[in-house]
């Protein structure tokens, strides 16, 4: 059953009671970079293993994701500064417990790549914030892997 997440900004991304930040440099400049996540939303399943559905929605201003094991969920975009911040919270989710959640993907130059860091912020249930917080090492990894997929897919344009 889906239900509506609290109602967040762009700043909860730094208030938030569980955040999870990872960072990885790739080879793509951040402008390309930033096309791939922003601009190129129906691509996600190419490179991010775990989503196995992203579409814009209201011209670009609200996006649909599916993952692997049915998880749903309608976002807001509230951040896309191109080449440097990409950010969304998560409106409605089937994710149980879950209250507020933003993911903020921010870029920088280093070197002739990008550094991608990606901050995963949520409140939810007690139950909700211990099992995220179990999640870190999990989400680690996927997001070392899909940013490794992103590289190498960028790569070969």
């Amino acid at each position: 059953m889906a239900h509506l997440l609290r109602e967040v900004g762009i700043d909860f991304v730094g208030r938030a009671p569980v955040r999870h930040v990872f960072a990885r440099e790739i080879s793509a400049s951040p402008e390309t970079v930033y096309r791939a996540l922003a601009e190129d939303v129906p691509g996600w399943p190419d490179w991010f293993s775990a989503v196995t559905l992203a579409r814009p929605l209201d011209d670009g201003a609200r996006r649909e994701v599916r993952l692997k094991g049915g998880t749903r969920f309608e976002e807001t975009i509230l951040a896309a500064k191109s080449p440097e911040v990409y950010a969304y919270r998560v409106d409605l989710t089937n994710a149980p417990g879950a209250r507020a959640m933003v993911e903020e993907w921010r870029l920088a130059p280093a070197g002739t790549g990008t550094r991608v860091q990606w901050t995963f912020a949520v409140d939810g249930t007690a139950p909700f914030r211990f099992a995220f917080g179990l999640a870190k090492p999990g989400l680690g990894q996927t997001f070392r892997s899909a940013v490794g997929a992103l590289d190498r897919r960028l790569s070969l344009r």
